[in-house]
């Protein structure tokens, strides 16, 4: 395929991949854009294979411009992303937004289902001790788990995991990325990432048997 060849109306399939990501409010796979190209030019001959190729081409073009951001690949799909030389500057912004969206009963449960998933209602319940069903519509509301199947055992229980949205809520490509218990006091010396300072503090309280609970939990 000429990824280089320029339609009627003036635009290049680079130009049109990186429009349909811009545009997409998640990660696009490269499945999905070859969907797309293919639906509106049923002659092209493209494979999902060659959106990699055209990604970097994409990449150096703002490289080369001086652009601040580039397309990564993030919940196994493709968006767009500020350069990491600004994280300093967007950590405030991006900590203050994500305690806005998520309240810390539901980080808890998100980190919950994070390192047990598959996990049932009933398991998340028992390790809380208090009732999860709010939390849980709310996470699946917010797309950051999804349901995985049900639990082999009476009445059937759904099973959830974390999503694709959850992924590139937290900018990590697979949750085998997620720190391990033993890592998280590391991490949290880490200057670097003090934009998931936080996070990995209520991480930190939820994994440790030992912790205490948040008396305001019952409240949820």
């Amino acid at each position: 395929m000429e990824n280089e060849s320029t339609y009627e109306s003036g635009v290049t399939i680079p130009s049109i991949v990186e429009a349909m990501i811009f545009a997409s409010p998640e990660p696009l796979r490269a499945e999905e854009i070859v969907k797309a190209l293919i639906r509106e030019d049923e002659t092209l001959e493209i494979e999902p294979t060659e959106i990699a190729g055209i990604i970097y081409k994409l990449n150096a073009e703002y490289i080369e411009s001086g652009r601040r951001f580039s397309i990564v690949h993030r919940g196994r799909g493709y968006t767009f992303a500020t350069g990491s030389a600004f994280h300093t500057w967007l950590q405030f912004i991006q900590h203050e937004n994500t305690s806005r969206k998520i309240s810390q009963s539901a980080i808890e449960t998100l980190a919950i289902i994070a390192y047990k998933q598959p996990i049932t209602k009933p398991e998340i319940e028992q390790i809380r001790g208090v009732d999860s069903s709010y939390i849980v519509r709310t996470l699946m509301e917010k797309k950051l788990i999804a349901v995985s199947g049900r639990r082999d055992s009476p009445g059937k229980p759904l099973l959830y995991k974390t999503s694709d949205t959850f992924l590139l809520h937290f900018g990590i490509k697979s949750v085998d990325e997620l720190p391990k218990p033993r890592e998280i006091d590391e991490i949290l010396k880490d200057d670097d990432m003090a934009e998931h300072r936080q996070l990995l503090l209520e991480l930190r309280a939820q994994l440790d048997p030992g912790g205490e609970s948040d008396s305001s939990e019952s409240k949820e």
